[in-house]
């Protein structure tokens, strides 16, 4: 027994069947497109988690916007502050 039900010699029958069907040089061929395809998968995949840890890096940087600017004490807003410090 070999996949599924299917003998040895069965998948060596069907095997022939395709080759005469579509030829050797169409086999490569496609094969050939099969692999690019899958390479330029797995390389669009290590691009995107390339980027990923840059923006990752990127985001625990000090000096980012919003991570050093102080929060308003409790109670007070930013325009109170600003205003405050207009008054002086």
């Amino acid at each position: 027994m070999g996949f599924g039900g299917i003998s040895i010699w069965q998948l060596l029958i069907i095997l022939v069947i395709v080759l005469l069907l579509f030829g050797t040089k169409r086999l490569k061929n496609l094969g050939g497109d099969l692999g690019g395809a899958i390479k330029g998968f797995k390389k669009a995949i290590k691009d995107e988690d390339k980027k990923d840890e840059d923006f990752d890096e990127e985001s625990k940087e000090p000096g980012r916007l919003g991570q050093n600017e102080k929060e308003p004490a409790s109670g007070e807003s930013v325009k109170d502050k600003d205003k405050q410090s207009r008054d002086k």
